[in-house]
C-alpha cells in the first residue's frame, strides 16, 4: 500500500507534468472541471459557422437556363461589366433568388426570368457547311452557323461546342444553356465521331499509337476507337471517336503522325447520328425522346413538352423547310465568295 506521502508526491508530480505539457494537452484538474460545469464558457463559432449561408443560384447558371448563352459566355459577359442585378454592376460569385422579383439586365435590357423558368428546351440538329465561322457576328461579314437558325422570341440558340471553319457536319443547338455547358464539359465524356479524309502512309503502327495517345502541345491525346471505311492514296477514309472537343484535335491528332486531313465531317454526337437526306446549311428540330436522351446523358430532368406536334407523323426530312434552307445558303455562299 502507498503512504500518504508517497501519494502526496505522486500527485505534486503530476501537476509539475500538467504544467510542463503545452497548454493544449492539459487536462482540466477536478477544481477546473466543476467550475466549468457550473459556469459554462460560450464558445466562440468558426468563421465557417458564422457565414450566413448565399441565398438562390449562382447568377450565370440562371441566365443560361434562360437561353442568354452558355455558362462560360454569360461569365464573360459578367466580366465585361454588361449584366447588372438591381441597377448594380454584377459581379462573378452573385447568387440570386428568381422568386424575389429581382431585376437583371443584359447590356440595358431586362431579363424576364419567370418567363425563363418556364421555357422549354429546345434542340436543333443542324449540318455546318465548311466555310462558316461558329460565332454570332462576323466583323468582315461571312456566313456563320446562326445565319439559317430559327427566329427565337425571348431566348436564343446556344451553339453545343464548335466545328472550325473548314469542318462540316453535325452541330447541336439548343435553346437551354445549361444543358450546352454540361454537354460541352470534358467530364461528361461525351463521344464525338468524325468521317476523315487524310493523305498519307497510314499502317497499323501508327493507328496503335492514336489509339493509345500522342503528346499535343495542350496535353497527351488520343482516338477512342478508328475505323477503316475505304479509299486508297488521297481518298482514304476513317471514321474517329474521341470524347473531348479540344480545338482542332482530330486534324492535330493526324498531323502529329505526318498524315495531312484534307476532309472532316461531324457524323454523330453521343448517339445522335447526322440525318440522312439533311443538305448542309438545313437544320431539323429534335423530338422529345431525342431531347431527353441529351438531358440524362448529363443529369438534367427529362423536359415534359415540346414544340413539335407529338400526335401526328412527321416527315423526315421536312422537304419545304430545307428548300429554304438550301436557298439561303445558296445566297450566302455567294456572299462569301466575294
Amino acid at each position: 500500500m502507498k503512504t500518504n506521502q508517497s501519494r502526496k508526491n505522486t500527485h505534486q508530480h503530476h501537476e509539475k507534468r500538467q504544467e510542463n505539457r503545452p497548454h493544449f494537452e492539459r487536462k482540466n484538474t477536478a477544481q477546473e472541471a466543476i467550475l466549468d460545469k457550473a459556469f459554462p464558457t460560450k464558445r466562440k463559432s468558426s468563421p465557417q459557422q458564422m457565414k450566413p449561408k448565399a441565398e438562390g443560384e449562382k447568377l450565370q447558371k440562371v441566365l443560361a437556363r434562360a437561353g442568354q448563352g452558355s455558362r462560360r459566355e454569360i461569365e464573360a459577359m459578367i466580366a465585361e461589366n454588361r449584366v447588372s442585378v438591381d441597377g448594380k454592376m454584377a459581379t462573378l460569385g452573385d447568387r440570386i433568388d428568381v422568386h424575389s422579383g429581382v431585376k437583371v439586365r443584359i447590356d440595358g435590357r431586362i431579363i424576364n426570368l419567370q418567363q425563363a423558368q418556364k421555357e422549354m428546351c429546345r434542340v436543333l440538329m443542324y449540318y455546318k457547311p465548311e466555310g462558316e465561322l461558329c460565332t454570332r457576328s462576323d466583323p468582315e461579314g461571312r456566313a456563320t452557323v446562326f445565319d439559317r437558325l430559327p427566329r427565337l422570341n425571348g431566348a436564343r440558340w446556344i451553339a453545343v461546342g464548335r466545328l472550325d471553319i473548314n469542318t462540316s457536319g453535325l452541330l447541336l443547338f439548343t435553346t437551354d444553356g445549361e444543358l450546352a455547358n454540361r454537354l460541352m464539359h470534358p467530364s461528361r465524356e461525351v463521344e464525338r465521331e468524325y468521317s476523315v479524309r487524310v493523305f498519307g502512309q497510314v499502317d497499323d503502327v501508327m493507328l496503335a499509337r492514336l489509339r493509345k495517345g500522342v503528346q499535343l502541345e495542350d496535353g497527351p491525346a488520343n482516338f477512342k476507337e478508328i475505323k477503316f471505311t475505304g479509299g486508297v492514296g488521297m481518298n482514304q477514309w476513317y471514321d474517329v471517336t474521341l470524347t473531348e472537343g479540344r480545338n482542332r484535335e482530330v486534324r492535330r491528332l493526324w498531323e502529329s503522325q505526318g498524315i495531312q486531313v484534307s476532309r472532316l465531317i461531324r457524323i454523330r454526337y453521343g448517339n445522335i447520328q447526322l440525318m440522312k437526306g439533311l443538305p448542309r446549311g438545313g437544320w431539323e428540330e429534335m423530338d422529345l425522346e431525342k431531347v431527353n436522351y441529351l438531358r440524362g446523358l448529363v443529369g438534367l430532368p427529362p423536359e415534359t413538352e415540346s414544340k413539335l406536334d407529338v400526335t401526328k407523323a412527321r416527315r423526315r426530312p421536312k422537304s419545304g423547310q430545307i428548300r429554304k434552307a438550301v436557298k439561303r445558303y445558296t445566297e450566302l455562299g455567294k456572299r462569301y465568295k466575294k
